[in-house]
């Protein structure tokens, strides 16, 4: 038997991606000092509430590099401090307009405490103590933000549902071809499922607004262009795309995302991904435009699944 080096077997030098959950809890507001109330109001809605709101915050943090003597990329412990340090100490139970000179509107150069602009600050915190390749911020669960670095370029993601049923049939195949290739979701009355959409844009963060795009105007569009159309549909009758093109996860999914390239460029950002879930175990994802793999850990993603 060949004996393996004691540093070989704890995989010393082998590259690695880790990620680490925090969580905090802060109020903020969103209100320009330079706009009149009723702009304000007509700008940002409820948000613009003198009182402000709050969110229970989750933040994923990923961190790459090789392996350790100790088979590790860092210690978990150091994690923790830099996190809790940098981080959510300074943010948990706070008024994040009041916390951070980057939030001071005072100051020319101050910004909203939107989701994107936190994370981006939060990443400036972090990228001096931890290797970061990637973080993520949920605001709540319909709502998250992604960063990787690129100066002011950020993600946005908003999801959302609706109710719909399908058939899984080619027309000019009989039933019992179809039954091969789809099995029981060629049955000839169909069946229906309760679908996730996940609309993912990509942005420069507005120096002074935080935000990536008018997120009211992101949330109309989704609704009015999918979630109002397709919901409670017989998907194959209902929408005239589908008459001829079998509405499988993978076709919804494209065809939102034809639907949707458009109208996200009108209001100032790149639709950059769709994820359709048709069921638990059942999904798909369409990317608008080129993704940067590299940027976007796997692990990421499989730890910020809900």
């Amino acid at each position: 038997m060949t004996d393996v080096p004691d540093l070989e077997r704890h995989g010393h030098g082998r590259g690695c991606v880790i990620t680490r959950k925090a969580r905090f809890s802060a109020g903020h507001r969103y209100y320009l000092p330079e706009l009149s109330s009723d702009d304000n109001a007509a700008r940002f809605g409820l948000c613009a509430l003198p009182a402000g709101h709050g969110h229970n915050y989750e933040l994923i943090v990923a961190m790459a590099g090789g392996l350790n003597v100790d088979g590790m990329v860092l210690n978990l412990s150091e994690v923790k401090h830099a996190i809790r340090s940098e981080v959510t100490d300074q943010l948990d139970f706070r008024f994040l307009n009041d916390v951070w000179p980057e939030f001071d509107l005072s100051r020319p150069e101050g910004c909203l405490p939107t989701t994107e602009a936190l994370l981006r600050i939060i990443w400036t915190r972090l990228i001096a103590h931890l290797p970061i390749v990637a973080i993520r911020l949920y605001e709540q669960e319909n709502l998250w933000a992604d960063y990787h670095g690129d100066a002011m370029d950020a993600y946005l993601t908003i999801r959302t549902h609706f109710a719909a049923a399908h058939r899984l049939a080619r027309v000019e195949l009989s039933q019992e071809e179809n039954e091969r290739i789809y099995g029981k979701c060629a049955r000839p009355h169909g069946h229906g499922h309760n679908y996730f959409v996940d609309v993912t844009v990509r942005g420069e963060i507005d120096p002074r607004t935080g935000m990536v795009c008018d997120l009211g105007a992101l949330q109309s569009l989704v609704n009015c262009i999918v979630v109002e159309p397709f919901d409670h549909t017989f998907l194959n009758k209902d929408i005239p795309h589908f008459a001829n093109c079998v509405p499988t996860a993978e076709n919804i999914a494209l065809y939102i995302s034809d639907c949707l390239a458009k109208p996200i460029r009108a209001i100032g950002a790149h639709l950059h991904k769709v994820r359709l879930q048709e069921s638990p175990n059942n999904a798909a994802e369409v990317y608008a435009e080129t993704p940067r793999i590299e940027a976007i850990p796997e692990v990421l993603h499989a730890m910020a699944a809900h």
